[in-house]
């Protein structure tokens, strides 16, 4: 009853990663952990795939972690603990993650949707990171991801009271970046997935997406866009990418993530 973690790559660069328990929302476990890492490591190492979309089976995003007996997920501490076990996380991965959020995320669900680029939620779906109410924290380094994307106050207001969301109030409050009926979620993340890996270049995106995530000051990042538009110009890409633009064809870009240094 564990669930795994399904990758599936479709002939446009697309992964598509998916939760797979759906007898029980796609609960979360250290295996399911495990295999999340390794479907990230994967889809990082493999320039064929240009992005990624995270979904759960079923009518579920991830109902967070498994809390059964069997499995006692708040017990003692196994010897190498950590509250951030999918190594590596969703923003170390040098292609964009979507977030197909297609029902409950809940716990170490919604904050692993968290370390992903975008988030797309069903209207009607249940959110929480609901830990204070468990005598936890959140995790998967949540105190950083929330209060990244939608600053101190709304983090406070979602980790220091424990409470559920709905989709459509995620979104509001900047969480994720659209609600949608959930049968349009999944479809709606692959489109904008597939349309990033046909037009986006693969190195840009990688350097693009290392530059957001990056904690550094403001005069640090101009200094970096400098230094990643020096590396980019005068090649074949800055050339092909206006050329397909004035020629309304899609690029054929020839430089791809791993190029960019910092493997997952």
């Amino acid at each position: 009853m564990t669930t795994t973690v399904r990758v599936d790559v479709d002939s446009s660069g697309v992964a598509l990663i998916t939760l797979d328990g759906p007898e029980r929302l796609n609960a979360f476990s250290g295996d399911t952990a495990r295999q999340l890492g390794e479907a990230y490591r994967r889809c990082d190492a493999d320039d064929t795939v240009r992005a990624v979309v995270v979904t759960g089976a079923g009518r579920a995003f991830c109902a967070g972690a498994d809390m059964t007996a069997q499995v006692a997920a708040f017990d003692t501490p196994e010897e190498g603990f950590s509250a951030s076990p999918v190594q590596p996380p969703a923003w170390r991965v040098r292609k964009l993650v979507i977030a197909a959020i297609n029902g409950p995320a809940i716990g170490i669900g919604l904050t692993l949707a968290l370390q992903c680029d975008i988030r797309l939620v069903a209207q009607d779906a249940k959110l929480a990171i609901p830990q204070v109410r468990r005598g936890m924290v959140g995790d998967c380094a949540v105190h950083y991801t929330l209060k990244h994307a939608v600053g101190l106050a709304v983090a406070a207001d979602v980790l220091l009271t424990g409470r559920t969301l709905t989709g459509s109030e995620a979104a509001a409050l900047g969480i994720a970046s659209r609600a949608l009926p959930a049968d349009e979620v999944l479809p709606a993340a692959l489109e904008l997935a597939r349309d990033v890996a046909v037009n986006a270049n693969p190195v840009s995106v990688a350097y693009s997406k290392r530059l957001l995530w990056s904690e550094m000051d403001a005069d640090a990042v101009a200094a970096q866009e400098t230094t990643v538009h020096l590396k980019l110009m005068g090649g074949p890409d800055a050339a092909e990418g206006p050329a397909a633009w004035r020629e309304n064809r899609p690029p054929v870009w020839r430089s791809s993530a791993s190029q960019t240094g910092d493997p997952a």
